[in-house]
């Protein structure tokens, strides 16, 4: 049976979303972060780098978010999910399947990075600590991501989903960035179709199941 490596609030929240809109058979085996939030140890016994995302599946171990999305649709979709070969839409759909991980979440990590820095520096170099970061969050890390959030708005602007008018597995690898940017970006001030995103996905019968299967899951935070 198809396994999903699950990792406690990550990326892999995705995965068993998509599985569920689906109705795909699948089996869970859970991993628990470490206080410093990175993954435990165990991971790496599937795959190298240690990550989650993972699947295994008819001998195949898959890693990286896109890459997992392409297998399942073309495994289990059945035509489900994307849109058809040679359509604008379908071209939508895999800039949108790359852009989340390649370009959107740059910003949220640097975003992320820069908040908690100053909070784990050695009190005798916090201040030194925040004014760095302060500086950069102000001249770097903000600009770029009100620029992505705005860019999100504007082609949400155009459909009511990213690949085109029908719900794709793009909008579930869009989901991560628009929960993060919920989380630590802002992105409530000033970009209402985002957040009308947000609730419509949130309101998704796969969505919750997921979630229920997959335990607590916050983004960010």
């Amino acid at each position: 049976m198809l396994t999903v490596h699950h990792l406690n609030n990550s990326r892999s929240q995705r995965v068993l979303w998509l599985l569920e809109e689906l109705g795909v058979p699948y089996e869970i085996v859970r991993y628990q972060r470490q206080p410093d939030m990175r993954a435990p140890k165990e991971l790496r016994a599937i795959h190298p780098l240690g990550k989650s995302p993972v699947i295994t599946d008819n001998g195949n171990t898959i890693a990286e978010s896109g890459a997992i999305i392409e297998y399942l649709i073309a495994t289990y979709g059945n035509g489900r999910l994307i849109p058809p070969p040679n359509t604008p839409e379908r071209l939508r759909f895999t800039y949108w399947l790359h852009y989340a991980e390649g370009s959107a979440m740059q910003p949220l990590l640097l975003k992320l990075l820069f908040t908690l820095m100053p909070k784990r520096a050695p009190a005798l170099l916090r201040p030194l600590v925040r004014k760095v970061s302060n500086q950069a969050l102000t001249t770097l890390v903000n600009p770029q991501l009100k620029q992505h959030m705005d860019y999100w708005e504007g082609e949400l602007g155009k459909s009511e989903w990213f690949a085109g008018n029908e719900f794709t597995a793009a909008d579930i690898q869009m989901s991560f960035p628009l929960e993060a940017a919920q989380a630590r970006g802002g992105l409530e001030q000033g970009h209402p179709k985002a957040m009308a995103f947000l609730e419509r996905i949130h309101a998704r019968p796969a969505y919750a199941r997921a979630l229920e299967k997959g335990g607590p899951y916050q983004v960010g935070r």
